[in-house]
């Protein structure tokens, strides 16, 4: 009997789901949880999808893209399909000092008051430069605050405390560092000081955001830019609650009773008046807003914050932050302006405040990345530690790892891990509804 050899050719049975995974378009494409921004086209056509472009590769939009319209229409389609939260109140609490402030403005000019009011209110509504207006609101608010403060009436004031800050000063150090660094001045170390207090404190803001805007990921900037803000008005806030002498007050009036209508003093920012012969600084502090808003220091806290942005968006600097801190606290004291019980206070808020931001909303760095235009995806907060609040938010273990934003919609910086699934790395805000539906088929 003649023996065949049968060979039978069969097909390999692959699991199911493998093959759309194997499939060039899967291959192609980016993971879903890294898929960048699709949510909002520049068109204002309509969204639907041809069949033709269903069968296309999905394209993506970079994450560090600009908006470029000015199309006011734009910003109320997304405020009538936006997820409202909690963080929403910080709006209307800026909307409330906003008019506020302008409403004690003296003279009265409602027109004049009720145009830049609306002209603010549409720099927040065109998608162009609402990405800029909207994160640094709190920071015009604050400089708005602090300017219409000097018109709030002094019967409606609390006291102004002239022994409390001294006796604290004897209390935590035993001596007052600010009369020991200003007993002995000298041109060069009023120069020394001049630079940080005098010009740094108004210029590096400025500086640290545009640094950061082109070097660190995106969506730091609109965080500082917030930090700032809040930081500020808080601390114009406590100064005008617990209103306090400064240094000079004492050297100047002992421990006199202090009373509002008193003019401040440049205290030793009039020596650098006299060396250059100009009036940078005997004007502005003699008429300033809060002449007793000694406690807490916002030139320590402003100094503090920036530090520490710096410091984590490059760790490399973190010495130099630490020399600029010291610096521009010693120069508060020779100058004359602050009592170190001022500084401490200051770091407390700004860190505090940085330490919030940082654990829940700072986009963390992503090593081999320069540039802002090189980031594909941004994971946010301090996830090690965040990983019992996103399970007790209904994140699984996967998402506990990553949390993306789209930070091209600036309306939700900061409450975007609030709004279910959508904020959680697993299941991406950026994701077409076919991606998600392939991952639960999986």
């Amino acid at each position: 009997m003649q023996q065949t050899n049968i060979v039978v050719e069969t097909e390999t049975q692959i699991p199911l789901g493998w093959r759309e995974r194997l499939s060039p378009s899967k291959l192609n494409s980016i993971p879903g949880r890294y898929n960048l921004p699709r949510m909002f086209s520049r068109s204002s056509k309509s969204t639907k999808t041809t069949p033709k472009q269903m069968r296309e590769p999905m394209t993506t939009k970079s994450i560090a893209a600009l908006q470029t319209s000015f199309k006011i229409t734009d910003s109320f389609q997304q405020l009538r399909t936006r997820k409202w939260s909690v963080f929403d109140v910080q709006y209307v609490v800026l909307a409330g000092l906003t008019l506020t402030s302008i409403w004690i403005i003296e003279p009265s000019a409602p027109f004049i008051k009720t145009a830049a009011a609306l002209g603010y209110l549409s720099l927040l509504l065109m998608p162009a430069t609402r990405q800029f207006f909207l994160p640094s609101w709190p920071i015009w608010t604050y400089l708005l605050y602090f300017f219409s403060s000097r018109f709030i009436p002094f019967d409606i004031r609390p006291g102004i405390f002239v022994k409390v800050l001294p006796a604290l000063e004897d209390i935590l150090y035993g001596t007052n560092f600010s009369e020991i660094f200003s007993s002995w001045n000298h041109p060069v170390l009023d120069v020394i000081a001049w630079f940080p207090y005098g010009l740094g404190h108004f210029g590096l803001p400025a500086i640290c955001s545009a640094i950061m805007f082109i070097f660190a990921a995106p969506g730091t900037v609109p965080m500082f830019a917030k930090s700032f803000g809040w930081m500020s008005a808080l601390g114009v806030t406590i100064q005008l609650l617990f209103p306090c002498t400064p240094p000079w007050y004492e050297r100047m009036h002992g421990l006199e009773p202090a009373k509002y209508g008193m003019q401040g003093s440049p205290a030793g920012l009039a020596r650098i008046d006299a060396l250059f012969g100009v009036d940078m600084y005997t004007t502005s502090f003699t008429t300033a807003p809060v002449p007793f808003g000694a406690f807490p220091s916002l030139h320590a806290a402003d100094a503090i914050l920036e530090a520490l942005f710096i410091s984590h968006c490059f760790p490399k600097l973190k010495g130099l932050c630490i020399f600029y801190v010291t610096w521009i606290c010693w120069a508060t004291m020779y100058l004359n302006h602050h009592y170190a019980v001022d500084l401490l206070g200051g770091a407390i808020i700004a860190y505090t405040i940085f330490f919030v931001v940082r654990k829940f909303w700072l986009p963390r760095l992503q090593a081999g990345k320069k540039y802002r235009w090189e980031y594909e995806y941004v994971e946010v907060g301090d996830m090690k530690k965040n990983k019992a609040l996103d399970e007790e938010l209904g994140y699984g273990p996967v998402a506990s790892g990553k949390r993306s934003i789209d930070w091209q919609d600036e309306f939700t910086v900061m409450d975007s891990f609030m709004h279910s699934r959508s904020s959680s790395g697993s299941s991406s805000p950026w994701s077409s509804r076919s991606d998600r539906s392939n991952r639960r088929d999986d």
